[in-house]
């Protein structure tokens, strides 16, 4: 069976870095490039980074592409306080060598999916939806194109993480949000419900320390970072795990269940601004746009990402 063609984009973000790590790990998966996006912090960051995680996977010859620089129509919000000034704080990494490459992450997108085969390529999304939308509206005949959106944001029995009412890659580009989740293309959501059960306790964390290996010691010290917001933040024996669970879906769906649901984002309001208003109860006749998963196997989950970080 051949592997499943994905696009990354993403805002590394420790956590966003275990996802690209877990992909480049899993011979399933063939990732054709990464496009940066700012997010958790500005985009001179968000793509270095980029280039720091496929290197100390290394896959210097996985595509790095630098996209937009702030959201379609606000000001950029960024998320410091959580991963530090650069994005990956926690372990020195060296700067990286591979080169980043000239094309327009937008541009690369549209690009990679007129040339593929209707249904070959499948987006995954770990930040705000800025470069997804911003493809979309450029060409909406690459729209039909894609094979599914799974995507990490939203949220609806957590709410908010970064406002009372919003999920953080939600709220940066709530407008972009919107775009994505009415363009018709299947989606599958991993919100706050879920990935706060992705929780990195203490032997979780040592798993990886345990591996002996230069990406098993950085997943280790990068959730020793992290974690140390979210902890006392939510009060809880360890941090969320976002965005691998994109991932660990796109390699075991079983891991996850959920719901097909109608999403809508909300664009208007300054109190509940990025709210991803999921109708879970079916309450309303909107037709339904989303897997909005709400549960996850997370013995399962380290299981498998412990098992591919030792892959590298």
């Amino acid at each position: 069976m051949s592997a499943r063609k994905i696009i990354i984009d993403t805002d590394p973000g420790q956590d966003d870095a275990v996802a690209i790590l877990l992909a480049l790990a899993s011979p399933e998966l063939e990732v054709l490039g990464v496009t940066a996006v700012a997010g958790n912090v500005p985009l001179p960051l968000t793509e270095r980074n980029a280039r720091i995680v496929c290197e100390l996977a290394g896959r210097p010859d996985v595509p790095v592409f630098a996209g937009c620089d702030a959201p379609m129509r606000r000001k950029l919000v960024t998320a410091e306080h959580v991963h530090g000034k650069t994005g990956l704080d926690g372990p020195q990494l060296p700067d990286p060598s591979m080169p980043l490459q000239e094309q327009h992450g937008v541009e690369f997108i549209i690009e990679t999916l007129r040339d593929a085969p209707s249904g070959a390529v499948t987006l995954c999304p770990l930040g705000p939806l800025t470069n997804i939308a911003t493809a979309f509206m450029r060409a909406p005949d690459i729209i039909e194109k894609v094979a599914e959106i799974v995507l990490m944001g939203g949220a609806y029995f957590e709410v908010g993480n970064i406002t009372p009412s919003a999920e953080f890659n939600i709220y940066v580009d709530p407008e972009a949000a919107e775009i994505v989740f009415k363009s018709g293309v299947p989606l599958t959501v991993m919100p706050l419900d879920v990935t706060h059960k992705a929780l990195t306790t203490r032997p979780r964390v040592e798993a990886f320390r345990d591996l002996g290996t230069e990406p098993g010691r950085m997943v280790a010290e990068w959730t020793d970072f992290f974690e140390r917001f979210d902890k006392e933040k939510y009060g809880s024996e360890g941090a969320p795990l976002h965005d691998p669970c994109v991932i660990a879906y796109l390699l075991n769906p079983g891991l996850f269940s959920g719901r097909k649901v109608n999403v809508e984002i909300e664009t208007g309001s300054n109190l509940t601004l990025g709210m991803s208003v999921a109708d879970w109860w079916h309450v309303t006749d909107r037709p339904a746009n989303a897997m909005f998963m709400g549960d996850l196997d997370a013995e399962g989950f380290f299981a498998l990402l412990t098992e591919r970080i030792a892959r590298l």
